[in-house]
Order: C-alpha cells, then structure tokens, then sequence
C-alpha cells in the first residue's frame, strides 16, 4: 500500500473543490473557459499553488489571470466552509505551462505526418 503525504490528498480535495465552485458559483465572464489542472499544497498546508488553462488557447490572457486573482477571496471562504481544515491555505493561481508544451508538440508531429503524406509516391 503507498502513503500519500496529508498534502497530496488536501491539494487533490482543493482542486476539486475550486473546479467546482468556479464552474457553478463563479459569474465572472473572465474566467469562463478556465479548467483547474492541479494544485500543489506545501508540507505545512498554508499556501496553495494552482494551475489552470483557458480552453482552446496556449497562453494566459491578463484578463484571465486578473479574474482568477479577484476570486482568490471568495474561493478561500468557500473553501474553508466546504473542508474541515484548521487553517484554509492561501491561494495563488499560475498558467500550466505544460498544456501549451503539449499542443506544440501535437502541431509539430501533425505537420511532419503532412510532409511525410506529401512525400510518399503515388504507386505504393
């Protein structure tokens, strides 16, 4: 049987919690297309580090990001009302860089398969 470390389970609880609460409760048009895609708690459960995408693009607009930072507030309240934690860690949101590194490597081998079907003699 593996052991998860109490700050594994806590950040898997919180990623959960956030996806929830910002697709059902959150109205604000700046984060709509965001997906929470992780979350990294420290050893001593205060801070939470937590990555997201907005769907369909490879960079983070300010604008996304912005919106995120305002709920921060309002997500930590909830959270706190939501998980029986003593002390609700503090939230701070970060792009996942490794989406935006997984689609440019998907558009690269797309276009060498294009290549390599434009190459291929006809009579094979």
């Amino acid at each position: 049987m593996t052991k998860f470390k109490r700050a594994d389970r806590v950040a898997d609880l919180i990623r959960v919690e956030i996806a929830g609460i910002l697709l059902k409760q959150i109205r604000d048009p700046r984060i709509g297309t965001v997906t929470i895609t992780g979350v990294k708690v420290t050893d001593d459960l205060r801070n939470a580090q937590v990555f997201f995408v907005e769907m369909g693009k490879d960079t983070c607009s300010p604008e996304t990001k912005a919106g995120l930072e305002s709920a921060a507030g309002f997500l930590k309240r909830e959270l706190g009302k939501r998980l029986q934690l003593r002390h609700v860690p503090e939230i701070v949101f970060a792009f996942d860089q490794s989406f935006a590194y997984g689609s440019r490597i998907e558009r690269l081998l797309a276009e060498i398969h294009q290549e390599e079907e434009k190459n291929v003699p006809e009579d094979h």
